[in-house]
């Protein structure tokens, strides 16, 4: 098959991919997880495109990482246990039927394999921007429910961030996770209890782009 240049239109288009998206969050669903469908992967493809941008990288990479960062979570569909190698090896099939480059392929593979914190690593540019967009994506929107009686400590977290905003800061040498977070919800402390791994590899992704990454909760500087 002639290889061609797969856009990200493309791949938002496919209706392979939709479908594999939102019966994957049907799955979250019934085991409980916050919601990980459209909203979610549109919103990490354009954060993972827009850090390679601020970085210079080229109009490519910020297009290969829109499309990883879109279809990072289609594994989930089969478990959510080892769901980025699942979905790497998924996403391999559909961009390979499509007729995308083996080396662009490639790239988008290894970020979608290694973007959970389990088994996460910084690979790739693409990698290490897909990391800092899909950790940094807690907001209340994401619970499904409102019941709060009913939530885990996993719903609660989420429910309790009123506001969360990621920007660049220190003439772009620094992503700030910043988040006003409602602590008659939830504890500032449990916050870490959930998502300290996720900041952790936060770091480590940063310092692959040559960037610190920071947190502030409430307007204090916490990481």
């Amino acid at each position: 098959m002639e290889k061609k240049l797969i856009t990200y239109e493309d791949v938002q288009s496919n209706k392979e991919i939709k479908i594999y998206i939102s019966q994957a969050d049907k799955v979250l669903a019934a085991m409980g997880y916050t919601e990980h469908s459209f909203g979610h992967v549109k919103k990490t493809a354009e954060l993972a495109s827009s850090i390679l941008f601020t970085l210079g990288f080229s109009e490519r990479e910020q297009e290969l990482a829109r499309i990883a960062g879109y279809m990072h979570d289609i594994g989930n569909v089969v478990n959510r246990v080892d769901h980025a190698q699942s979905g790497a090896v998924m996403a391999f099939r559909i961009l390979d039927k499509m007729g995308m480059d083996p080396e662009e392929i490639a790239k988008v593979i290894s970020a979608i394999g290694n973007h959970d914190e389990s088994t996460a690593a910084e690979v790739n540019p693409i990698a290490a921007a897909l990391i800092l967009a899909d950790k940094t994506d807690v907001r209340r929107s994401r619970v499904r429910h409102r019941n709060v009686s009913g939530f885990d400590i996993h719903d609660r977290v989420n429910f309790a961030v009123v506001e969360s905003k990621t920007y660049f800061a220190n003439d772009n040498k620094e992503l700030l996770l910043d988040l006003i977070i409602d602590t008659e919800i939830s504890a500032v402390i449990d916050y870490f209890e959930i998502f300290l791994s996720r900041m952790i590899l936060c770091r480590k992704a940063a310092a692959y782009l040559n960037l610190q990454f920071g947190l502030i909760i409430n307007g204090q500087k916490m990481v």
